[in-house]
């Protein structure tokens, strides 16, 4: 039980990061102009990426067979569940981005 209440921490950890990342992400698309607009959203997509990538992190933790159970499955779930939002909000981006490009 200490190894998945380990996990889970590291998961909670990962997870409040991200939520910390995007909201100063999220904070510096007021200050957009013409001028910053790459740099700004180009920080805003890597952002929402690595969340991603430490969503996979935190599963990952739950891989071995001494982590099957409860808590496994709970923490599979919710993460499913930030991962597809997750992902949907990346696709925004990009599509925000392509459509505001202009070679």
């Amino acid at each position: 039980k200490s190894r998945v209440t380990f996990t889970l921490a590291d998961c909670i950890e990962l997870i409040d990061n991200s939520i910390d990342e995007l909201q100063k992400s999220i904070g510096e698309i007021v200050h957009i102009k013409h001028s910053n607009f790459v740099l700004i959203m180009s920080n805003l997509q890597t952002s929402v990426s690595t969340d991603l990538i430490d969503k996979d992190i935190c599963v990952d933790g739950f891989s071995s067979r001494a982590m099957n159970g409860y808590a496994k499955m709970m923490v599979r779930k919710q993460i499913i569940k930030i991962t597809h939002l997750m992902s949907n909000s990346l696709a925004l981006i990009n599509n925000y981005v392509s459509s505001q490009i202009r070679y």
